[in-house]
């Protein structure tokens, strides 16, 4: 779901969604801070692992700011598609910090297992923050999905999906401190393998998603196009057919087979009727299509 489309920075629906990513960048940067604080002075692996985790929403929303700028651009003579494909490629960078969260979340609760029993103190001024912060995760992860759908945003969806799981590993973590007080010194760094876990299945719902955009999976079953094509009067036969691109950014071209004694006339008013025909009935952005007689 690209946001990018003809006409630049300057559309109103860009500008929304770099104001979107503004306001979630000072709500991460406080939840950042928060858990990092709780984390750094109550030794705590999982909460510091959930301020690891916080933070690359944190270097996501930077990330975003930077590429949608550039996607919104307008097509160009190298970029003839425009520069949509810069949001999912935004995206797919997603993957990677995630990717980095995970490992240093495995590594660090694994050499705490490997030490022993340590002491967790979390004081109860401590868990009013943490719950605090799952709270304004909560409250981040709905309005983010909610105006990335509105607005037609890969980039927002996709990082509302690791603000969501952000929200469940702060209840983990929650968890794992309140048996962690009561002596249960594992409990620790065993939600911190489970939030890493938690991560990967993130890293791949938005793998998924993004990398059939990116090396121009079909978009649409080519028999469709086709039986769609030929049910405009005047064509024979429908083939050469291709199409690429996400659900709301669409291309396709087709080769249209006409009666060779057609004029040349209306050879394009038939090539006309079956571009609008396949952009209203297949929801299509763009066609091209190519006049053959036969």
């Amino acid at each position: 779901m690209p946001l990018a489309r003809p006409g630049g920075e300057g559309r109103p629906e860009t500008a929304l969604v770099r104001r979107v990513f503004l306001g979630l960048l000072v709500a991460n940067l406080i939840v950042v801070g928060a858990k990092s604080f709780v984390g750094l002075k109550s030794g705590s692996l999982a909460i510091l692992g959930s301020a690891l985790d916080s933070s690359v929403d944190a270097l996501n929303n930077v990330l975003a700011l930077i590429v949608v700028r550039v996607a919104a651009k307008e097509p160009d003579e190298d970029h003839p598609y425009g520069h949509g494909k810069f949001e999912t490629l935004g995206a797919l960078g997603i993957v990677g910090f995630l990717s980095i969260t995970c490992f240093e979340l495995i590594r660090g609760a694994v050499n705490e297992l490997l030490q022993g029993p340590h002491p967790v103190g979390v004081t109860d001024f401590q868990l009013v923050v943490l719950v605090l912060t799952l709270g304004v995760n909560v409250v981040i992860a709905w309005y983010e999905n909610r105006r990335g759908r509105e607005l037609r945003s890969e980039l927002l969806v996709a990082d509302a999906a690791h603000t969501r799981v952000d929200a469940l590993i702060t209840v983990g973590v929650l968890t794992g401190v309140l048996f962690a007080r009561q002596g249960w010194w594992w409990a620790d760094p065993a939600v911190a393998i489970v939030v890493a876990l938690l991560i990967v299945l993130v890293a791949y719902r938005i793998l998924v998603r993004t990398v059939p955009v990116l090396v121009d999976q079909r978009a649409l079953p080519t028999h469709e196009i086709q039986k769609t094509a030929e049910r405009v009067p005047g064509v024979k036969s429908a083939y050469g057919i291709r199409s690429r691109g996400p659900s709301d950014l669409r291309y396709a071209e087709v080769t249209i087979g006409v009666d060779r004694e057609a004029d040349v006339a209306a050879a394009h008013a038939i090539a006309d009727q079956v571009e609008e025909r396949l952009k209203r009935d297949l929801q299509l952005h763009e066609v091209t299509v190519h006049v053959e007689p036969c």
